[in-house]
């Protein structure tokens, strides 16, 4: 069996995982990341099995009626669905198997954002690299409003966390109720409310058609000039253009960032540069636990199957739920 692992950026997953124990197999990783199909296709149509690390290349019909030999797609993390086109993998003849993931870790980030803006650590940070000093004056979290859009995995320990600084919370999201938020001693807030009220606003829902979109141009328009969005989440869910339009008018106070429409975030791009953007290369699920998670699992995940006795399953009928 050969198998290729894709998006290998720190080329560790032969470090975190026994890959040798995975009999009469070749591992082949890749630190760098394709998008162009037609090259991935290219690079891929002589293995027999894939481990691709979450989502950061997306399975198609398209791509996966191209790779007649791909036997096994060792998908990592909770979420694969939307990007793996399951049906047809099943047409194919290709077993999907996932993982384990752990959540805590993008909470983190989310609270790492929303203390680096509040207390402009990153501008502070930088001023003395560069040989200066203190160069502004950072805000406090007592007494100041969180708004946490999406109340459940992650957006449950984010309010947690706001309220021991001292901060009011209030949540929103489309079908969120009073009985739910009452339950952690938050503030269920109309969405126009929501958007106008908090001083920071972060995103704890998952994409679906649903969620496409879901903060729009006039969600960004109605948040006070100090506040900031914070999107942990998924790139679609806000409206890209009109944030960008926002921070670059300083309309909003600023914006912490880990997702981005294009991945790996394209070198031309505004993020890259303004000066009110905390920007982090998509990092709140990459720990060394939970890529050891990812690629030990994935080894069972790989013996399981070449034993006839596949395990971690996915299929369109029942995918893995977080």
């Amino acid at each position: 069996m050969r198998i290729a692992i894709l998006d290998d950026y720190q080329s560790i997953s032969l470090k975190l995982a026994d890959w040798g124990s995975i009999p009469n197999a070749s591992v082949v990783p890749f630190s760098d990341h394709v998008p162009d199909e037609d090259q991935l296709v290219a690079r891929l149509v002589e293995f027999d099995a894939v481990c691709r690390i979450r989502e950061r290349t997306p399975f198609p019909r398209s791509t996966l009626e191209r790779l007649p030999r791909l036997k096994l797609l060792l998908a990592t993390g909770m979420r694969n669905a939307g990007s793996i086109d399951l049906r047809a993998a099943s047409e194919f003849g290709i077993t999907v198997c996932s993982t384990e993931a752990l959540h805590q870790t993008t909470v983190e980030i989310a609270w790492a954002m929303i203390l680096a803006l509040f207390r402009r650590v990153h501008l502070e940070a930088a001023s003395l690299q560069s040989g200066g000093w203190q160069v502004g004056l950072g805000r406090g979290l007592d007494g100041k409003t969180l708004g946490v859009l999406g109340l459940g995995n992650m957006g449950v320990p984010v309010a947690r966390i706001g309220q021991a600084f001292g901060m009011n919370v209030q949540a929103w999201s489309p079908n969120l109720t009073p009985k739910r938020t009452a339950e952690h001693n938050v503030t269920c807030a109309s969405k126009a409310d929501f958007f106008a009220t908090s001083d920071v606003i972060t995103i704890h829902v998952p994409m679906s058609q649903r969620s496409l979109g879901l903060v729009t141009a006039e969600d960004i328009g109605r948040m006070k000039p100090t506040a900031f969005l914070i999107n942990t989440s998924r790139a679609p869910i806000v409206d890209e253009e009109a944030l960008i339009e926002a921070l670059k008018h300083n309309r909003i106070g600023g914006a912490g960032l880990d997702v981005f429409s294009v991945e790996p975030l394209p070198l031309d791009h505004p993020y890259r540069s303004l000066k009110n953007v905390v920007a982090t290369p998509h990092i709140g699920f990459v720990t060394e636990e939970n890529y050891r998670l990812f690629f030990v699992q994935s080894v069972e995940n790989a013996i399981a199957f070449l034993n006839g006795k596949p395990i971690r399953v996915i299929t369109e009928a029942k995918p893995v739920a977080d």
